[in-house]
């Protein structure tokens, strides 16, 4: 009886003459040109990438391609990294990660929101211990701060806390800083707000990707945000008051800078098809980001919660997360497999372009060459996945040359 294989996939162990280490063999269709190819890996990086006449097991027809890379993962399946208090702990965050592995994200940023110095100083310290440890395999090559330098009003301010909200004080921003091990890669901020086109310049810098989110600035403030350093828009079109003016509001300019690169949620939820269509037509794939801003109530079942700075949400039925004081989304309740499946439908664009927004464009965003594409040399970073009816089903997860997760064995 001929054995199930659900993933194009051979492991062959290939031991060499006095040596004991193995060669792994990942065979699948090349998310790039949907042709066979066989991935030989070793020492938990991509060794060679050849091309094959067939695979070896023909009846499975799975893509392979570089894992998923989330630059905003505020929590998962539970964990929150903003609120974890005394909740997260270096066994929440592996369970997080693992959790991640499941959906095909092999790098990520934890994301920190809004809130108090002393707790996010806290939680910075936390991560930053715990991104050292071997079983997360370099997940998390570092974090993202969205906030507290963001616009106070609402809509604007989204569920970010009005009492946290704050103009930058760089004495406090470099305690977060070192608390992190020098990892923070981005910081979302406003800016039309006091004092942030010097944080700016302050952190290019340093070399930490600037973001512009959770504002209502006019053309001349964005352009000079993007003049200082500033290089991407975090979550374009969500942070954003329901009711502008139709000429003068913060999403023309963002549009209109060809300098900015954009990130976009794409869980069906957070922008409209129509809005999606248009940002890729202008941005194209080249400058755009595919990312999630999902929470920790991802994974859970529908209802209404409160969060741990007394806010009421509510997550659907239909996985929407919203926060109805404001009227407005709180987050996604969806990983970024659901998005690179989206904008497939939406827009239309390849698989290929599909995956450069969500793996390629980020690694590339924050200077990491090891990971975000299928080249000799790269990290082991892999996804075996089949599509039907547009959405991404994982088959396996690979991270550093290590399985990860097999759908077969969940």
């Amino acid at each position: 009886m001929k054995h199930r294989f659900t993933g194009i996939l051979i492991l062959a162990l290939l031991f060499m003459a006095g040596n004991n280490y193995a060669q792994q063999i990942v065979e699948g269709l090349l998310y790039s040109t949907g042709k066979s190819v066989k991935i030989e890996i070793r020492d938990g990086k991509i060794e060679s990438v050849k091309p094959v006449k067939k695979l070896s097991d023909p009846e499975n027809k799975l893509y392979v391609a570089p894992g998923f890379f989330d630059n905003q993962v505020n929590g998962f399946a539970g964990v929150s990294f903003s609120f974890g208090g005394s909740d997260l702990t270096p066994e929440r965050i592996e369970k997080a990660t693992r959790e991640l592995w499941k959906k095909g994200v092999t790098s990520y940023l934890p994301t920190l929101t809004t809130n108090g110095h002393d707790l996010l100083v806290k939680n910075f310290k936390i991560l930053a211990a715990t991104v050292k440890d071997e079983k997360l395999l370099g997940s998390i090559p570092g974090f993202h701060l969205e906030g507290p330098y963001i616009n106070p009003e609402d809509g604007y301010r989204g569920a970010h806390p009005k009492q946290f909200v704050s103009i930058p004080d760089w004495h406090k921003f470099m305690e977060m800083y070192m608390a992190s091990g020098e990892k923070i890669l981005q910081v979302t901020v406003a800016p039309e707000i006091e004092g942030v086109q010097d944080f700016i310049r302050k952190c290019t810098d340093m070399g930490i990707v600037i973001a512009v989110g959770h504002h209502n600035a006019n053309e001349e403030q964005l352009n000079l945000a993007v003049e200082n350093g500033a290089r991407i828009a975090t979550h374009l079109g969500n942070g954003c008051a329901n009711m502008i003016n139709r000429h003068r509001n913060p999403l023309w300019p963002q549009l209109a800078n060809d300098n900015l690169m954009i990130s976009i949620i794409c869980d069906g939820f957070h922008l409209l098809p129509e809005e999606i269509k248009v940002f890729y037509s202008v941005k194209g794939p080249d400058k755009t980001i595919i990312t999630s801003d999902v929470t920790s109530y991802a994974a859970l079942e529908s209802g209404v919660y409160k969060t741990q700075t007394g806010e009421t949400i509510e997550l659907t039925p239909e996985g929407m997360l919203r926060y109805p004081e404001q009227n407005v989304l709180y987050g996604s309740a969806s990983a970024i497999t659901k998005g690179v499946g989206h904008i497939m439908e939406v827009t239309g664009c390849s698989l290929a372009n599909a995956v450069q927004m969500a793996s390629t464009n980020p690694a590339d965003l924050y200077g990491l060459k090891d990971r975000g594409s299928i080249e000799a040399g790269k990290r082991a970073d892999l996804i075996l996945f089949s599509i039907e009816n547009s959405e991404i089903n994982i088959h396996q997860t690979w991270v550093k040359g290590e399985k990860v997760f097999d759908s077969e064995d969940d």
